[in-house]
């Protein structure tokens, strides 16, 4: 499974609405309103290179309201539990 994080900036008066279409496109599995430059964050967890190209060049396109995307595609996933559990096994 591929991760890809796409930020997103949205005409203010969108948001919401932005927030509710992108959490409806096949492959995003969350969207998160955020503080700072950018509006929401979209993670997108599809099977291959080919659906994220899909699902970001061509879902989010229909979007109105969207301004800007920034996309982030996640070679390693970390977290304090996966990290816990390497240390129980006795991985250093």
């Amino acid at each position: 499974m591929i991760t890809t994080i796409v930020l997103v900036q949205a005409d203010p008066k969108t948001i919401p609405a932005c927030a509710t279409a992108l959490a409806g496109i096949q492959g995003v599995s969350e969207v998160y309103s955020v503080s700072g430059a950018w509006d929401l964050v979209a993670i997108v967890r599809v099977p291959d290179l080919e659906r994220i190209a899909t699902v970001v060049t061509e879902e989010f396109a229909k979007v109105p309201g969207i301004v800007r995307t920034q996309t982030l595609t996640a070679f390693r996933a970390y977290s304090r539990h996966d990290l816990e559990q390497a240390w129980d096994i006795g991985v250093e």
